[in-house]
């Protein structure tokens, strides 16, 4: 979980936290990133706008709370069998996160944010999320590999570009992507 700035007062309720994030997920979707202000998340969130700005002072840092808890659930993949299964159930929740996900949405939403705003900019770099999750599978796949830059890359690139580039999900071909990414780095092994 991110931790949100603390200015001091009563402790942070939960209960109020977890309306404001589902808040933000459902006015991102409903009314865009532009149209969200402040006082819409708080009114649908049923708290005082006092309470949102006590833990957050812009809705990039509520949405960014928001997308970072759900997008590291969905990044997650179990374990597979073989290198090729693992890839290709990455690239699948890749996928599919970014294209279909509201936590995606807003990652995406938060992205061409930051093209014009630098503190949101700083804000999406002090957790990459894709980044995060990719190492942890190439970590999986060869422990003793290299899950530098270059292999992350190669690993989300694609995937992402497509995506974001606006074209059809359901023509990315996920099993070919990821024996792609395999040819690249050494045999098929168990």
């Amino acid at each position: 979980m991110i931790e949100a700035k603390r200015r001091g007062g009563r402790p942070r309720s939960e209960q109020a936290r977890e309306a404001v994030l589902h808040a933000v997920d459902d006015l991102l979707l409903e009314v865009g990133y532009a149209a969200m202000t402040m006082k819409g998340i708080a009114v649908r969130a049923g708290v005082g706008r006092q309470t949102v700005y006590r833990w957050w002072s812009t809705k990039a840092e509520i949405l960014f709370e928001a997308c970072v808890d759900d997008a590291e659930e969905e990044l997650a993949v179990a374990p597979s069998g073989t290198r090729l299964a693992e890839v290709t159930s990455y690239l699948d929740a890749l996928m599919r996160f970014l294209a279909y996900s509201p936590a995606g949405a807003a990652y995406r939403a938060l992205l061409a944010a930051a093209e014009h705003d630098p503190a949101v900019k700083r804000l999406i770099a002090t957790k990459d999320v894709l980044r995060d999750s990719a190492k942890a599978v190439l970590h999986r796949i060869d422990p003793c590999g290299s899950a530098d830059d270059h292999a992350i890359d190669r690993l989300i690139g694609p995937t992402f570009f497509w995506i974001m580039s606006g074209r059809d999900p359901t023509q990315l071909d996920i099993h070919e992507l990821a024996r792609s990414f395999l040819r690249g780095s050494g045999p098929e092994r168990p």
